[in-house]
């Protein structure tokens, strides 16, 4: 019985070919190209650029002074290290926890009351049919925010003095004049009052630009499907600016721990001292006041770390519970 052979391929045969195509051509120094053919909008971005880098990255620089011996009119970066001995001093220093818990309270504060009344003005803005009415609250609303600080706390000086305005009122209705400027009690409602007063307004003009962008038919189906004013806000507005809730949220967590620095000093005395002293003019008499800016750039650095911690937290808290973060 025969056996098959097996097929064998002639020696003068051309090997099978197989077809490839060719990787794409990659263009090289893009980067370049586009600065060459786009130079004029890359050069609007220069002076912020340098702004940032002259005020911000390079006064970091000097935050080796918490770990260095610094004298005034002697070397620039200290004179000799001490490691972790400033650190060691306000950890240890009664003082500073309390004006860490000032601010800790003060910036609790504000943020319960500066984050979420812009959102519920502009959806009351939002509701607003009469366009004139609209327009003359937004008008008044907006007003504080170009007030100077200096202007705002002159301002809540005169109207708390012992005979401002507000005491008046208050012997008007048969009442005693109250010494609000000098008790502590009464600080941090001024504070956060006048806080309010001041950034509300500001603050609903970017939840008002992400309300035009909601698609009107997400209220149209909402309202087919029998949903009230209620409803539809809570289910169709709400979701629709809640990117830019987040991002604002995680911002002001930000700067959580940076509590109005110039408006406490324009406002507070050694009378509030126990409530309305925080980190920044705690910083400000240590540094400028005593000369010992070792230790106001140890304070410093502390807060910065904290502040740099509570952003990471909040963005990757954001990221995994709502889908939304700056990063």
């Amino acid at each position: 019985m025969d056996t098959p052979r097996p097929q064998t391929r002639t020696r003068n045969a051309p090997a099978p070919t197989t077809t490839r195509a060719a990787p794409p051509r990659r263009h090289r120094r893009t980067w370049r190209r586009a600065l060459r053919r786009d130079w004029q909008l890359y050069s609007l971005a220069l002076l912020p650029l340098l702004f940032f880098l002259v005020f911000r990255y390079l006064p970091m620089v000097g935050n080796v002074i918490a770990f260095r011996r610094f004298q005034p009119g002697g070397n620039l970066f200290g004179e000799y290290w001490v490691g972790l001995r400033y650190f060691r001093m306000f950890l240890n220093d009664p003082t500073f926890w309390e004006v860490f818990t000032n601010t800790l309270v003060l910036g609790t504060l504000t943020l319960l009351f500066c984050f979420p009344l812009p959102i519920v003005l502009a959806l009351l803005l939002n509701e607003v049919r009469t366009r004139r009415l609209k327009r003359f609250v937004q008008s008044v609303s907006y007003l504080p925010h170009f007030l100077s600080i200096v202007i705002v706390a002159a301002m809540v000086m005169q109207l708390l003095a012992m005979d401002g305005t507000v005491n008046q009122l208050v012997r008007a209705v048969g009442g005693d004049a109250v010494p609000f400027l000098q008790q502590p009690g009464w600080f941090r409602t001024i504070y956060v009052s006048s806080e309010v007063w001041q950034t509300v307004g500001w603050g609903t003009i970017l939840y008002l630009a992400a309300l035009t962008t909601i698609d009107d038919n997400l209220y149209e189906a909402a309202r087919i499907d029998g949903a009230n004013r209620w409803r539809q806000t809570w289910h169709v507005t709400l979701p629709g600016i809640r990117p830019t809730m987040v991002t604002l949220l995680i911002l002001n967590i930000g700067t959580f721990m940076a509590v109005g620095f110039e408006k406490v000093l324009l406002l507070y005395n050694p009378l509030t001292y126990p409530t309305a002293d925080v980190i920044s003019t705690y910083l400000y008499r240590m540094g400028f006041e005593s000369s010992n800016f070792s230790y106001a750039a140890a304070i410093g650095l502390f807060e910065a770390v904290i502040g740099l911690i509570l952003v990471l937290s909040a963005n990757t808290i954001s990221r995994r519970t709502v889908g939304t973060s700056l990063w």
